[in-house]
C-alpha cells in the first residue's frame, strides 16, 4: 500500500484488524481521510482493550505532512509508534503550508466545535474564496454543514470524534478539492434512532436520518441536520 486515502482505507481496515501491527512504512500519500481513519481504528481497539503497533512512513515527505496536520498530537493515545520519535527537519513543519484548512482535532465537547468553527472561519478567505471561489453565502453554508456534522459527534457518538481538513490542487484535472474527514466510530444511525424506531437494517436507518431527518429526539425541528449537510454537499 503506497496511498492512504478514503479509497483504499477499507482494505487497510480490514487488514488491521486481523494484525497487532499496521504497517505505513511504504506510505507515500495520505489525506485527511487517512488520518483521521486511523485514528478511529485507534478509538475502536481502546474500547476493545486493544493497542496495536503502529509503524510510521518511511517518507520524510509524509512525516512532515502527519505533523503538520497534528496527528502526532493524538496518535499516541492510540498506538505504540515506531519509531517513537520520528525525526523532521526544522525546514518541513508548520511555515511550509498554506493549504490546511483544519489541523486534525479532536470532537469531545461542544467547546471543540466553537474551536473547529472560529478556526475554519479564520482560513476560510484564504482558501475557500480564492482557490474555490466560494462566495460568503457559500461559505457561511460551508461552516454550518460542517458544524451540524461535528454537532452530530457530540450528540450521539458517545465515543470521541476527529475533524481534519486540506485543499489540494489536482494537475490531472488542473482543479482545487477541499478534503474534508469528520468521522467517528459511535452507536450507529440504527441504535441512536432505536428509541422511536425500529427499521430492519443499517442502510434503512441511514436513508431515514440523511434523506427524511428522522431524529432520535420528539423536539419538533429536531433530526434535520445531517438532511441538510446532505442539501448543502448536492448543491
Amino acid at each position: 500500500m503506497t496511498r492512504l486515502t478514503e479509497d483504499t482505507f477499507e482494505d487497510t481496515l480490514s487488514f488491521s484488524r486481523k494484525s497487532s501491527t499496521i504497517d505505513l512504512r511504504g506510505v507515500n500519500f495520505i489525506d485527511p481521510y487517512g488520518m483521521v481513519g486511523l485514528l478511529e481504528l485507534g478509538e475502536l481497539c481502546k474500547s476493545e482493550g486493544v493497542r496495536k503497533s503502529l509503524n510510521l512512513p518511511e517518507s520524510e515527505e509524509v512525516l512532515k505532512y502527519l505533523e503538520r496536520m497534528d496527528f502526532f498530537r493524538f496518535a499516541n493515545r492510540y498506538f505504540r509508534l515506531k519509531p517513537p520519535a520520528p525525526q523532521i527537519s526544522d525546514k518541513y513543519l508548520r511555515s511550509s503550508y498554506s493549504d490546511v484548512l483544519l489541523e486534525i482535532t479532536s470532537i469531545e465537547k461542544a467547546d471543540d466545535i466553537h474551536f473547529i468553527v472560529g478556526e475554519v472561519k479564520d482560513r476560510a478567505h484564504a482558501i475557500l474564496a480564492r482557490h474555490l471561489h466560494y462566495d460568503d453565502s457559500t461559505i457561511n453554508g460551508f461552516i454550518v454543514a460542517l458544524s451540524e456534522a461535528c454537532q452530530n459527534i457530540i450528540e450521539h457518538s458517545e465515543t470521541t470524534g476527529y475533524v481534519g481538513i486540506q485543499k489540494y490542487h489536482f494537475q490531472n484535472i488542473d482543479k482545487n478539492i477541499v478534503k474534508i474527514a469528520v468521522m467517528d466510530t459511535g452507536i450507529g444511525f440504527r441504535k441512536s434512532l432505536s428509541e422511536r424506531f425500529a427499521f430492519k437494517d443499517d442502510l434503512n436507518a441511514i436513508e431515514q436520518g440523511l434523506l427524511h431527518g428522522a431524529s432520535r429526539y420528539t423536539d419538533e425541528g429536531r433530526g434535520h441536520g445531517l438532511a441538510a449537510v446532505r442539501r448543502f454537499v448536492a448543491q
